[in-house]
């Protein structure tokens, strides 16, 4: 079978996966919305969907609705990232928390509370921001020092230093602070059960600008996959393109900090899994990052809910659990590759 004839047997089949993909993220969202310390029936959950709240079950669904779409978001936000990030470094190992993205974003917000009093959401996300854009040109600048440019092996260890780095500082800060240290230290661990509509309708207008400028960038992180010199032959703007994808990925990395605090390794896990679906092909990765994502971090929410029961488990100890044998795993997969090359 030629190339041109099975293009279409790929579409059809990266369709059926998105579908169930999509199927998977409602059956999560339900299951979100019906487990916790009080299991809801289905009957309640449609009752409080309506807006009804006149039962213990239906007022428990209300609370769980803002946590649901949260960990959605924040999900999506947080795999597309990863996804974005390892096709800009040509890095699989890329992860908003490996190349210390949300370290930095939690340090800026963590220092904008201690020294200038930040309270807002629209003040989190804007300092979270700014963190996470120099953590990450700090990352890269250091990375591409010495031989070899920045190299994948480079910008992790760097990045992994950084992240120690700015973590050491924000305890640092924290710790004289008694006023914002359970506050700050809670906020560090990286959860939704904070979530809240105020925050949401701050925050996910930057993750859908985030997201456009990522879903922009698809093609030409393609190009870029080819190798640096032949992007440019065939007449792609590499500069642009790191600089659009880059930018949307520093957006959504920071935004989901400064909302959830800083949850690791969804970026790592999630963009390889998408690859086995549907291949390496960013226009295609990029949506199947983010639905992913979504759902990863949803059931990750749920899990956190059921393991400590009736207390909870916040989501970024559990999304470490799950990241860190991956890593491993990746890290020794291409130990290997290079030794057999």
């Amino acid at each position: 079978m030629t190339a041109a004839a099975a293009a279409p047997q790929r579409r059809a089949a990266r369709a059926r996966w998105i579908l169930l993909l999509l199927a998977g993220l409602a059956v999560a969202a339900g299951l979100s919305l019906a487990i916790g310390a009080r299991s809801v029936p289905l009957a309640e959950i449609l009752s409080a969907l309506g807006g009804a709240r006149d039962s213990v079950g239906e007022a428990a669904v209300a609370l769980r609705i803002p946590r649901t779409l949260l960990a959605a978001a924040a999900g999506a936000a947080l795999a597309l990232a990863g996804a974005v990030m390892q096709g800009v470094t040509r890095n699989p190992l890329a992860d908003p928390g490996i190349l210390g993205v949300n370290a930095g974003a939690a340090f800026a917000v963590v220092a904008g509370i201690a020294f200038f009093g930040l309270s807002s959401v629209s003040a989190y996300v804007l300092c979270a921001i700014l963190g996470a854009g120099a953590a990450a040109a700090a990352v890269y600048a250091i990375g591409g020092i010495g031989a070899g440019g920045a190299t994948p092996l480079k910008l992790a260890l760097t990045g992994t230093a950084v992240a120690i780095a700015l973590s050491s500082l924000t305890t640092a800060i924290v710790l004289p602070r008694g006023d914002i240290a359970g506050t700050a230290r809670s906020w560090q661990t990286g959860g939704v059960g904070g979530a809240g509509y105020d925050s949401l309708r701050l925050g996910l207008p930057v993750l859908a600008l985030g997201a456009a400028l990522c879903l922009g960038a698809a093609r030409g992180l393609n190009m870029l996959g080819l190798g640096e010199e032949t992007a440019k032959g065939l007449g792609s703007r590499v500069a642009a393109t790191r600089a659009l994808a880059s930018l949307g990925a520093v957006m959504l990395c920071g935004t989901a900090t400064a909302l959830c605090g800083p949850i690791g390794f969804v970026g790592l896990v999630v963009p390889h899994a998408c690859r086995l679906l549907c291949g390496a092909d960013h226009r295609w990765l990029l949506p199947f990052s983010a639905i992913g994502g979504a759902i990863l971090l949803i059931l990750a929410d749920i899990a956190g809910r059921v393991a400590m029961r009736p207390a909870e488990m916040d989501v970024g100890i559990v999304t470490a659990f799950l990241g860190a044998p991956v890593f491993i795993w990746i890290v020794r997969r291409r130990r290997a590759g290079a030794l057999a090359q």
